[in-house]
């Protein structure tokens, strides 16, 4: 008799794993379980996609200031970069001298509309790396707002379910409740899984991209002051 106790209370517990969790859900709760995996493995691949391109540009954008200030003249670092394809501050600083070297081959004289040119393209080109370091991001903050929610929304399927069954089964016993309150407490959790690292990653991703246009604005606004330099210079 004590075996056979021993074994019903055994048994209940043993059949909560996750797998058996998730293969006994209702179909609904699967569908959140499943949703809430795949955007916590897509979350997963922006965030070290985005740390390593962060990193990447951060040490292309020293080695760039440090060439740009060593006193090597701007045409003979435009040459080096307009065959490649350049990204930050070199792309910045290709496009600017692009339109400059256009704008005198053409005959340019006005200084002001020489400049407002400049400006606009510089402004263009930042806009435009900003936008590539910030892409995706959102589906992070996405997921960080709505990824509790949807949880959320499979507890509360989940646990009606189990209550329908019990008042099917007339049986309230533990054997029966537990597993259809763990099945529901299951999408919580992934729901909070999902949520938690990608609201992190959204804030820290969100701060490195914002000083990263910092600088990018930052050598705009210098490169063109010296662009203006010598427009005045050759002006005179």
């Amino acid at each position: 008799m004590d075996g056979v106790t021993e074994t019903a209370l055994v048994s209940p517990v043993s059949h909560l794993s996750l797998i058996s969790l998730f293969l006994e859900a209702d179909i609904v709760v699967k569908a959140v379980i499943i949703g809430l995996l795949l955007a916590s493995v897509w979350s997963w691949a922006i965030i070290i996609d985005k740390a390593i391109l962060y990193s990447k540009m951060r040490k292309q954008m020293d080695r760039f200031e440090k060439t740009f200030w060593s006193g090597q003249s701007l045409e003979e670092l435009y040459r080096s970069l307009s065959g490649r394809t350049p990204q930050g501050m070199a792309s910045v600083f290709v496009a600017a001298m692009r339109e400059w070297k256009r704008s005198f081959e053409a005959g340019a004289r006005s200084q002001f509309g020489l400049q407002s040119r400049i400006d606009k393209v510089l402004d263009v080109t930042i806009s435009r790396e900003t936008g590539r370091l910030e892409s995706r991001l959102l589906f992070l903050a996405t997921v960080g707002s709505a990824g509790p929610f949807v949880g959320l929304f499979g507890t509360v399927w989940g646990i009606m379910n189990s209550f329908q069954s019990i008042a099917a089964s007339n049986n309230t016993s533990l054997a029966v409740v537990a597993p259809g309150i763990a099945e529901a407490l299951l999408a919580t959790a992934l729901g909070l899984l999902a949520a938690i690292p990608a609201v992190v990653a959204y804030n820290k991703l969100s701060a490195e991209a914002g000083k990263i246009g910092g600088r990018l604005e930052g050598f705009a606004d210098e490169f063109s002051a010296i662009l203006s330099r010598q427009a005045d210079e050759r002006g005179e």
